[in-house]
């Protein structure tokens, strides 16, 4: 691997990371605004807590799609580096 495809590479990698916890923040603030929103509706505390909850939830969610897409990646390699082993 070339020293320019390894630059791409790493900085591909830092992308999806960033990514990641991009999402991860903004699905948190979208259900703490969702529980704000809720919390103005109701006039309760529990809007608040329950838009917390679901924000975090969703974060969850994100990091398993990308912790399953990274899987479905490596089996992919994997088979192509057996396959060009043969």
């Amino acid at each position: 691997m070339s020293d320019k495809s390894k630059k791409i590479n790493t900085a591909i990698k830092a992308a999806d990371s960033l990514s990641l916890g991009i999402s991860i923040v903004v699905a948190i603030l979208m259900g703490f605004g969702i529980g704000w929103g809720l919390k103005e509706l109701t006039g309760s505390n529990w809007g608040l807590g329950i838009g917390i909850v679901i924000g975090i939830g969703a974060a969850i969610n994100n990091i398993y799609k990308a912790y399953k897409s990274q899987v479905k990646s490596y089996a992919e390699f994997d088979k192509k580096q057996k396959r060009d082993e043969i």
